[in-house]
């Protein structure tokens, strides 16, 4: 049987609640934020983000944290095969803080969780069979059920000449040697463990663990006899992990000095969290050893995954991607402490954000004062507003039909249950945050902006409209750059993507190069939205503006053209005009779609049915004249 995947990892899983006041006692701890976390599921994240094709078995269970183990297993390009919901048990969950650089108090909540429920029937031997290698992690041969299912696995490997990788994963408390409030404990001498462990190592290709868990693995209580004990059960490639010292290999006989076995580069850097380091660790070593990379290299790769590790704060979502790691290998870093080095940050950001459709063609309706306008005129009460917004939202779904690559722009003022009702349907949403039409830029409703911004869906992408233009007064410059800096900081500090909306024709004209002017200063004072939408343009123009974007960052997901109310016939043309521009992905408009089916409505003239349709009708030609545009 040909190997499809790379590798399966075999047994925790959990979720990983991160007190987010760094410094302060777990007790203390006020919010958290959440990751996926155990280590076989930190491997198969971290392997798949290098490139490998990682698959998982586990348990989780039938509630909110096991689809989310699943869901964001999935996002991450793991194989999810063999994870398995237990109707009968919860997930397990793990809480974690950070109160010095060697103080990470942890808690587990492990009593008959699902994946401590993991049996031999949960390993399927065709499923074995389709990876190069299987990783077994120590922790779970601490129960019989669970060694039982590894074991299994062992056994499927060999037979089908696959190879066998143990993380050693030496937890005392899981092993019943600590009591609960001794999670973060690393290392009890126990010869019961030893001899659990002892008969694993002759079936391994592959062992790895820090110096405590290498004693643990052989039974000595010193580092070099226990790795001549290991030496003498398996011929296993091992690997001991040093922390910040790196680590050595030893493909062979133990040598006299540990110093003797062979190394990688290490990477002095500032210890912020240790906790996952050694799953990061684990992930950057096979992806050497499973591409047949030299022990230098594997070691190169597992010591800059440790390294990005110890400098973040959560595990699995914050281990690199390959294009992260190799710009760090190639290029280093000028920063210490990593999480600061806003270049590979970004690439981090980029290369691990949610999927998207390739293209979005969006009902903008995020529009308050345009909307109030028409309601006063009409005599109705503003209260209305959030109606209308609902049947613009089914109008969209009319046009959509639950295919892809479809979205609304949508506000929290008065379209709230219209972005529940959106956020239901799938689309893509986009929300604003500027005060309609402030120039100076001007964020809605004050107070703290990334207080408000933290209590969006994780989905929903943060929309910002500027009046901005190259020859703007300096005064104007300063005052609307430090509002997009700090718009900018705030999204990436919590995870939500970023729309730039630039409007420079309305304050003056629009040359070839204007809005690209716009791009390229931006790009310089450090802003790289997700996202940019822009008026229609030239071809010359789009020509600038792909240039500068592709310049100033080539992970950008695109642009969206947006409408300023223009007619159908000239929205049609200015589609035209940028079908030549390989960073336009879509389209943002909203006033041609529902300004005169709202007059009408407001009015009392026409019926809930009669706006659904008519802004129906206007969005799906509006597609139709894309779609035929870009086919």
């Amino acid at each position: 049987m040909t190997a499809t995947l790379d590798l399966i990892a075999i047994g925790r899983s959990s979720v990983d609640l991160y007190g987010a006041q760094v410094g302060g006692r777990l007790e203390d701890m006020a919010s958290f934020s959440k990751a996926v976390g155990g280590c076989p599921t930190n491997i198969a994240i971290g392997t798949a983000r290098l490139g490998l094709k990682s698959g998982l078995i586990t348990r989780v269970g039938d509630e909110h944290m096991g689809r989310f183990i699943r869901e964001q297993c999935a996002r991450e390009g793991v194989d999810v095969t063999g994870i398995k919901t237990d109707p009968a048990r919860l997930t397990s969950l793990v809480l974690l803080g950070i109160r010095d650089d060697k103080t990470f108090p942890l808690i587990f909540y492990r009593d008959n969780c699902a994946d401590s429920a993991l049996d031999e029937s949960d390993i399927d031997q065709a499923y074995i069979a389709s990876a190069k290698a299987v990783v077994v992690t120590g922790t779970h041969f601490a129960r019989p059920n669970t060694a039982a299912a590894q074991n299994l696995a062992i056994s499927y490997a060999r037979k089908h000449g696959r190879k066998v990788a143990f993380d050693i994963d030496y937890r005392p408390n899981l092993w019943g040697l600590a009591g609960h409030g001794a999670g973060e404990e690393r290392y009890i001498k126990s010869e019961s463990v030893s001899k659990r462990l002892r008969p694993i190592l002759a079936a391994c290709d592959l062992i790895v663990g820090t110096e405590e868990e290498v004693m643990i693995a052989g039974g000595v209580d010193d580092p070099l006899g226990a790795l001549r004990a290991i030496r003498e059960q398996s011929a296993a490639l091992i690997v001991m992990k040093r922390g910040p010292m790196g680590c050595v290999v030893f493909p062979g006989a133990i040598p006299d000095s540990i110093e003797d076995g062979v190394k990688g580069p290490g990477f002095p850097v500032e210890v912020y969290n240790v906790l996952g380091a050694g799953d990061a660790f684990m992930s950057g070593f096979l992806r050497g050893w499973l591409r047949d990379e030299p022990l230098e290299t594997c070691c190169a790769f597992a010591n800059a995954g440790g390294a990005f590790a110890v400098s973040r704060l959560l595990c699995s979502a914050e281990y690199p991607t390959f294009a992260e790691m190799k710009r760090f290998l190639d290029a280093g870093s000028p920063h210490r402490a990593l999480r600061h080095d806003e270049a590979l940050n970004h690439i981090h950001w980029a290369t691990t954000r949610r999927a998207e459709s390739p293209q979005i063609m969006a009902l903008a309706i995020d529009h308050r004062a345009q909307l109030e306008a028409i309601a006063d005129e009409a005599g109705a009460p503003r209260e209305r507003i959030g109606a209308f917004k609902l049947l613009a939202v089914e109008a969209a779904a009319r046009v959509a039909q639950g295919r892809p690559g479809f979205g609304m722009l949508l506000d929290g003022k008065y379209g709230r249950e219209a972005l529940f009702r959106a956020d239901e349907l799938g689309f893509w949403i986009g929300r604003p945050v500027e005060a309609p039409g402030s120039r100076p830029l001007d964020f809605e409703f004050g107070g703290s902006l990334g207080a408000k911004l933290i209590e969006w869906p994780v989905s929903h992408t943060i929309k910002c409209l500027c009046f901005y233009r190259p020859d703007d007064s300096a005064e104007m410059k300063a005052r609307q750059e430090r509002e997009l800096l700090r718009l900018h900081d705030a999204a990436r500090r919590i995870g939500r993507e970023l729309l730039i909306e630039i409007i420079a024709g309305k304050h003056g004209p629009l040359g070839d190069d204007t809005v690209a002017q716009v791009i390229a200063r931006l790009y310089e004072i450090g802003i790289k939205p997700d996202w940019w939408k822009l008026e229609g343009q030239s071809p010359a123009a789009w020509a600038r503006i792909d240039a500068a974007i592709e310049q100033g960052d080539p992970l950008c997901r695109g642009v969206m053209v947006l409408g300023l109310e223009a007619p159908e016939a000239e929205l049609a043309e200015a589609f035209r005009l940028a079908r030549g521009a390989a960073r336009v992905k879509g389209f943002a408009v909203g006033r041609t779609i529902f300004a005169e089916p709202a007059r009408r409505w407001f009015a009392g003239q026409g019926s809930d049915e009669d706006a659904v349709r008519e802004m129906a009708e206007a969005f799906a030609r509006l597609c139709g004249h894309w779609e035929k545009v870009r086919a």
